[in-house]
C-alpha cells in the first residue's frame, strides 16, 4: 500500500461513515477489504465492546491455529511482571536486576540495571537484536552474553531495542518465582482466560526465551487484548492489577523509527485523536488496544518477511487508524 493508498483509505472510511446508531458497516467493510489486499497479511480482528466486528483470514494458518507472535511476547512478557509484582516475586520496577538473578556486582552501570529498565528497553547494553540476533542466540548462554557486554550509557538513558534484555527478565522472573516462563503464562495467563499457550524456544540452559517466538492463536490473543481493555479483569477474575496497565502505558521512551512512545513493553500512541497501545512483533504481529472506543484489534502476518515502518507496518498502521475512525 502507497502513501497515497494509506490516505485513500483513511478517506474512503470516512466518507462511508454512517451515523453513530448504525456503527459503520460499511466503512469497516472497507477497511477489511484493503486488509485482504496486503499481501503479508494473515489475519485482520476488530472488536469493539466485546462484540467482533471483523475477523478476516485471507491467508496463513487461520484464526484458530498458533501464530508466531514474535516480539508482540514482550507485551506479554510485561504483564506477567506485573502479576510478579503483585504477588510479591518481585519487589517493584527498581529491583536491582543482577541480585535477583544472584549475580554479583560488576563495578560499573550494570549495578545499576533495575527491572523497569529492562521493560522500557533503556539498559544501557549493547542490542542483540538485528544484525545481532544471530550472535546472541548462537551464543552458549543467552543471560550472560547479555550481561556480561560492556556498557554504552547509563540505565534508565536512550531506548536500545534489544531482545536479549527480554530473555533476561524472563530469567529474572522463573527465578524470582521458581517456575518456567511457560508455567507462569500458564498459570497466570493462558488458564485464567481459558487459552492455549504451547511451549516455545528454549536457551541451551532450558530457559524459556523471553521476549520472542511465543505462538497463540489470533482469536486468543484478541482474548488477551480484551482483558487489557477491561482493566486486567476476565470473567470476574483480576488477571493483571488495573493500575499496572496504566503504569505500562506511561511513555518512559521513543522509537526512533516510528517516533511513537514506549512503556512497560507497550508502544503508546493515537489513532483518530485518542490513545492507543500496541505490541509489534516483526513481520507485522500487532496487539492493539483503544480504551476511549473500546476497541481491541489484532493482526497477525507472514512471520518471515520484514514489516518495516515506511513499508508493512505502515500499512497496518494506516489500517488501524481507519479502523478506529470507523467508530468515532
Amino acid at each position: 500500500m502507497t502513501l497515497t493508498r494509506r490516505a485513500a483509505l483513511l478517506a474512503g472510511a470516512a466518507a462511508l461513515a454512517a451515523p453513530a446508531t448504525l456503527r459503520a458497516s460499511p466503512a469497516l467493510d472497507a477497511v477489511a477489504a484493503e486488509a485482504e489486499a496486503l499481501d503479508q497479511l494473515h489475519s485482520f480482528q476488530v472488536l469493539r465492546g466485546g462484540e467482533v466486528l471483523t475477523a478476516i483470514a485471507p491467508r496463513g494458518p487461520g484464526l484458530d491455529r498458533v501464530a508466531n507472535i514474535k516480539s508482540v511476547s514482550k507485551t506479554i512478557l510485561a504483564l506477567l511482571t506485573g502479576i510478579a509484582i503483585a504477588e510479591g516475586d518481585i519487589s517493584g520496577p527498581d529491583a536491582k536486576v543482577l541480585p535477583l538473578l544472584g549475580r554479583a556486582p560488576t563495578g560499573d552501570a550494570r549495578d545499576d540495571l533495575t527491572v523497569g529498565h529492562l521493560l522500557s528497553m533503556r539498559t544501557g547494553l549493547p542490542s542483540t537484536s538485528g544484525g545481532n540476533y544471530g550472535a546472541w542466540a548462537s551464543s552458549p548462554d543467552w543471560v550472560d552474553y547479555v550481561l556480561d557486554a560492556d556498557p554504552t550509557g547509563r540505565p534508565g538513558t536512550g531506548f536500545t531495542y534489544s531482545t536479549g534484555g527480554w530473555h533476561v527478565l524472563g530469567a529474572v522472573l522463573a527465578r524470582a518465582t521458581g517456575r518456567s516462563l511457560h508455567v507462569l503464562a500458564s498459570d497466570w495467563l493462558a488458564d485464567p482466560l481459558d487459552i492455549a499457550l504451547p511451549e516455545w524456544e528454549r536457551d541451551p540452559q532450558g530457559r524459556y526465551l523471553g521476549g520472542n517466538q511465543m505462538a497463540l492463536t489470533p482469536r486468543a490473543l484478541a482474548r488477551i487484548g480484551e482483558m487489557v481493555r477491561l482493566g486486567g479483569r476476565w470473567d470476574g477474575t483480576q488477571v493483571v492489577p488495573e493500575g499496572w496497565i496504566e503504569t505500562s502505558w506511561e511513555p518512559r521512551a521513543r522509537s526512533p523509527w516510528s517516533g511513537d512512545g514506549y512503556g512497560y513493553g507497550w508502544f503508546v500512541t493515537r489513532m483518530d485523536g485518542v490513545r492507543a497501545a500496541y505490541g509489534r512483533g516483526y513481520g507485522g504481529q500487532v496487539l492493539a488496544v483503544v480504551p476511549e472506543r473500546e476497541m481491541t484489534l489484532v493482526i497477525t502476518s507472514d512471520p518471515n518477511q520484514p514489516a518495516r515502518t515506511a513499508g508493512h507496518f505502515g500499512d497496518l498502521m494506516a489500517l488501524m487508524e481507519a479502523a478506529v475512525e470507523t467508530q468515532g
